[in-house]
């Protein structure tokens, strides 16, 4: 096969071709480091790249797929499958620097996250570590550290964020597996704006070690080029790990038996706005509506209602200003003097809160939470749009004020489901008529994550996926 056509794979596809023969892991990530070489110095999705060390990761992984081929040995889930990590995430033997400057890179790096170590043991060839805003604090991807990450598909565009780095090397064939992190929409938001599916689990399927300084909000999950691949992902993901005492029981559940037997018969509630979203683009609205026309053609029950809940940005934002104080306090002063404004202004506006205002946010959200439980009682599946708005202008980091509407009030469908816990994914629906990816957002019940996935997969079947041209890239 050629170069190209190697980039262009999904995990699902290379494991084949590496079944039969017809390529190797060796070729793909070699394939996808010379992308990643004439790519990333224009979309900077990558602030750590290790050629030398993929490279021998792949060479382990050939030699293992040579002997599953001639004695039918035992190969690894995703072995020999190029995949990222996002900066955020604890990997053995790389700086873990959280897009911030305050991070010493030259302290020991001996300790593998849970789902690095998973990945690693599936046969995953790890290629690198991809951009981040400080800590994760903003659904765009820009920081003092290391400047701005671009959309694949429009390079003045931004990708989102927070793991916007993670969804542009996906988009632009830079990998076709990454993982992120998702406290407010940070996976979702990202797929959405560069045409890439982003999963968010229910919270504690996916194990994660150290736990978020943003609490159980943050969800850990898989950005991929199709469905197939985010159900194999998280087969591996989701697997135990004791250092992480609020995941979910061991799930012996195989997310790709069952992924393509359709939704006939499922009730799914359409909800437009959530009853409050009033900002949601024309073009977005209608792919929205033309997605859910497939999904009733699939012989889903779908009703329009809304959830009936209000706006709860205020919860979000409050307890995510709280975990940014709660970082900023543990800064020297030297370290907050180099750190994002952005997240200066999120710790600033922290600090601000009262023991009985935290409370307060704590017992709203438990209400949240309990009323999703009860309205999905009614309802297989949710779908939305994923965000409200096409992606926008990349920019520097403190360009805007930070505020809860700034920060959060143009992705009014993500939020919610970090509160509630749910499991929620973005499946590409279609382009704008400027060419930029719209996206439309399956939420299950808690711990529907096999359904959810279904579903996803249901839809996928019926609506092709463009991909973003690279031919505009330096050296195509």
């Amino acid at each position: 096969m050629s170069t190209t056509d190697l980039t262009q794979c999904t995990a699902h596809e290379l494991v084949q071709l590496y079944r039969t023969g017809q390529a190797s892991p060796v070729e793909a990530t070699q394939a996808v480091l010379s992308s990643i070489d004439r790519v990333n110095p224009q979309i900077n999705a990558f602030c750590l790249v290790d050629a030398e060390r993929a490279l021998a990761s792949a060479r382990e992984s050939e030699a293992r797929w040579q002997a599953h081929r001639s004695t039918g040995a035992p190969v690894g889930e995703l072995d020999g499958v190029p995949t990222s990590i996002k900066d955020l995430i604890l990997t053995q033997g790389w700086p873990t620097l959280r897009g911030s400057r305050t991070i010493d890179p030259q302290q020991p790096w001996e300790v593998d996250a849970p789902a690095t170590a998973r990945l690693r043991e599936a046969g995953a060839v790890l290629l690198g570590k991809t951009t981040t805003p400080e800590f994760g604090c903003k659904g765009e991807t820009n920081s003092p550290a290391t400047g701005i990450t671009r959309n694949p598909w429009n390079l003045n565009h931004t990708p989102g964020g927070s793991s916007g780095g993670a969804a542009a090397a996906v988009a632009a064939g830079l990998g076709p597996l990454a993982v992120g992190t998702d406290g407010a929409g940070s996976v979702r938001i990202p797929a959405a704006f560069c045409g890439n599916v982003g999963l968010k689990p229910s919270f504690g399927r996916v194990p994660a070690y150290p736990l978020s300084p943003f609490g159980s909000v943050a969800h850990l999950g898989p950005h991929t080029l199709s469905v197939r691949d985010a159900a194999m992902m998280m087969n591996v993901l989701k697997k135990p790990d004791a250092r992480d005492w609020t995941s979910l029981p061991p799930d012996a559940t195989d997310y790709t038996v069952g992924l393509e037997d359709g939704i006939r018969g499922l009730r799914i509630a359409y909800s437009p706005t959530l009853g409050y979203a009033h900002n949601v683009h024309p073009e977005i609205a209608a792919a929205v509506d033309q997605a859910v026309q497939k999904l009733k053609d699939l012989g889903a029950h779908v009703e329009q209602v809304d959830p009936g809940f209000d706006d709860p940005l205020d919860i979000t934002t409050g307890l995510w200003f709280l975990g940014a104080h709660t970082v900023w306090s543990g800064l020297s002063a030297e370290q907050q003097a180099v750190a994002d404004p952005d997240f200066r202004a999120e710790a600033q506006l922290g600090s601000q809160f009262s023991a009985q205002q935290i409370q307060q946010l704590h017992q709203r959200r438990g209400v949240l939470g309990s009323h999703m439980r009860q309205f999905m009682q009614r309802y297989d599946l949710l779908v939305t749009p994923s965000v409200s708005i096409p992606a926008f202008e990349a920019r520097p980091a403190g360009t805007v004020t930070m505020d809860p509407v700034s920060m959060l009030g143009w992705t009014p469908f993500s939020y919610p489901f970090n509160l509630t816990q749910q499991p929620a994914i973005t499946v590409p629906c279609g382009l704008t008529k400027a060419g930029l990816p719209m996206g439309l957002q399956i939420v299950g019940p808690m711990f529907g994550d096999a359904l959810v996935l279904r579903a996803a997969r249901a839809y996928e079947s019926v609506q092709p996926v463009p991909r973003p041209s690279m031919d505009g890239f330096c050296g195509s």
